[in-house]
């Protein structure tokens, strides 16, 4: 017992400081009336410490009564005990130390000035303190870093609360979410668009950053409003600024300023890597993303994780100010058209490449130009003024997008070429109905679809079938079996009947 409490009031002396437990039982055992020693040879402290804080909590008790600062002395008298470092000086910091320190930071001056002040090769912390460690020197990273912070005078920003009048801004900003989509896991990208006077978040789903999606997010956001912001404020996307001109001017986004002079908005850029200047917004990414996403991550199609966070955000906004602050925007003006218009020559294969995927357009205007206007989800092709088509955008790389009514025409003139037709294909419903019942009919089949150009494909697939042969029900392939059958058929009664006729004319 003895050892065990000179090893206890050795690590006493070495921390300095007891925690309040140890405290409280110190002055309990000596309000009982023991003393000093027996207290610290039943807790095991150093008795020159208990006679420290007892006489501590004595002193504080007889000033109660008098003392102006009541508040204070209570809590100090129930507070944790603090070791008083104010008066220790540091023991491993030294000259030699802080003149290394100087030359490692007068190295990195020197540096900067022939890379740039925003270069990315500048020594962190960590790495200073292993180059002080190299030189001999038995310090911490931590106080190698509170003297580089002095040297080099950093001082934590301060940042200044803002409030707005509702209607006045509106933030945007991009965020990340990764989401499971049918059987395929990946990116996509909320186009997040934040009021921080009114409170209010809002956001679309689109698989890539394009300044499609960047243009159709705030026509989307703009017609839900009912009106526009006095300002919009932005990062430095690349969807914003064309170019830095300089250090501090930039070239903004020619689209960015059209859509400003149409809706009437001042574009507000942040400063450089300042995040902090569009708070709201930079906040809204991560809330939205949480409490949309962070539990459910899976759907069968884009379609409903779009359904989704529409409806989750209806809950999000349920007690914001939007409504009111609807009141508060400008007039309500019709959406601005954000195409990327093109003039594109339709190829052999009556297709039109844009953006390095493919789109079918009706096949009598193979080896003529269109004018096609892309969209953020959608490819409109005209001729001649008017429109002729349209697809749903694709987002790979020399995917084919192919309506088999662009072909009819063709497909009557070459029946036989429908059978193994991209066109078909991609329609596997139609390509099921062909290979059962109408092998051998193409020019029927095709002229079905013709007459029926209007109909939704399901409708289509009911009228194929409903005039499908009846003797092709029993099966793929009995087609030519049915043929020659009746053929074999016909042959066997053309015989009967000839062979009668011969035998009674023979009789005669």
């Amino acid at each position: 017992m003895r050892a065990y409490s000179i090893q206890n009031n050795m690590l006493e002396v070495m921390r300095g400081v007891i925690n309040l437990k140890e405290k409280h039982t110190i002055i309990k055992l000596k309000e009982q009336g023991h003393s000093n020693r027996k207290v610290a040879r039943m807790t095991g402290i150093h008795r020159k410490t208990v006679a420290r804080y007892w006489d501590e909590h004595v002193a504080q008790i007889a000033t109660i009564s008098y003392t102006e600062d009541i508040c204070d002395l209570q809590e100090a008298i129930v507070s944790e005990p603090a070791y008083d470092s104010g008066g220790r000086g540091p023991r491993k910091y030294n000259d030699q130390i802080d003149k290394l320190l100087d030359a490692i930071l007068a190295g990195e001056a020197a540096k900067a000035a022939v890379l740039g002040g925003s270069h990315k090769q500048k020594l962190t912390n960590v790495q200073i303190h292993r180059m002080v460690r190299d030189a001999g020197h038995d310090i911490g990273l931590t106080v190698v870093s509170a003297h580089i912070r002095e040297k080099r005078d950093l001082k934590k920003e301060a940042f200044i609360r803002q409030e707005y009048d509702l209607g006045e801004r509106l933030e945007y900003d991009f965020g990340e979410v990764m989401l499971a989509i049918g059987s395929t896991t990946g990116k996509y990208y909320l186009a997040v668009l934040s009021s921080p006077a009114a409170g209010f978040r809002w956001a679309y789903l689109y698989t890539n950053q394009k300044k499609e999606v960047f243009m159709d997010s705030h026509v989307r956001f703009l017609e839900m409003a009912g009106g526009c912001y006095k300002e919009i404020v932005y990062d430095n996307m690349r969807n914003v600024v064309s170019r830095f001109i300089g250090r501090s001017e930039k070239a903004l986004n020619p689209d960015l300023i059209k859509m400003s002079l149409y809706y009437g908005f001042q574009i507000n850029v942040t400063n450089c890597f300042a995040g902090n200047e569009k708070g709201f917004v930079e906040g809204s990414v991560k809330i939205i993303r949480n409490e949309v996403f962070a539990v459910k991550y899976r759907f069968d199609t884009l379609e409903d994780a779009e359904a989704y966070l529409a409806e989750e955000l209806v809950k999000m906004n349920a007690k914001s100010a939007f409504g009111e602050e609807q009141k508060h925007l400008s007039s309500y003006r019709p959406p601005l058209e954000l195409a990327e218009i093109s003039e594109l020559k339709v190829d052999k294969y009556s297709f039109v490449r844009v953006d390095n995927n493919f789109y079918s357009v009706p096949d009598y205007l193979v080896g003529r130009n269109v004018l096609v206007k892309s969209y953020a989800t959608e490819i409109v092709a005209y001729s001649a003024g008017n429109k002729v088509c349209s697809h749903k955008k694709k987002e790979g790389f020399r995917e084919t997008s192919v309506e088999i009514n662009h072909y009819l025409d063709t497909f009557m003139r070459k029946p036989g070429a429908l059978k193994n037709s991209a066109a078909l294909r991609s329609k596997t419903e139609l390509k099921d109905v062909f290979d059962k019942y109408f092998t051998g009919r193409a020019r029927e089949f095709i002229g079905i679809l013709a007459e029926n150009q209007d109909k939704e494909l399901s409708e289509i697939v009911d009228i194929l079938l409903a005039v499908k042969d009846p003797k092709c029900s029993a099966g793929p392939g009995t087609i030519e079996d049915n043929v020659m059958a009746n053929t074999i058929s016909q042959l066997a009664a053309l015989s009967a009947l000839f062979a009668g006729k011969g035998g009674g004319h023979h009789a005669n």
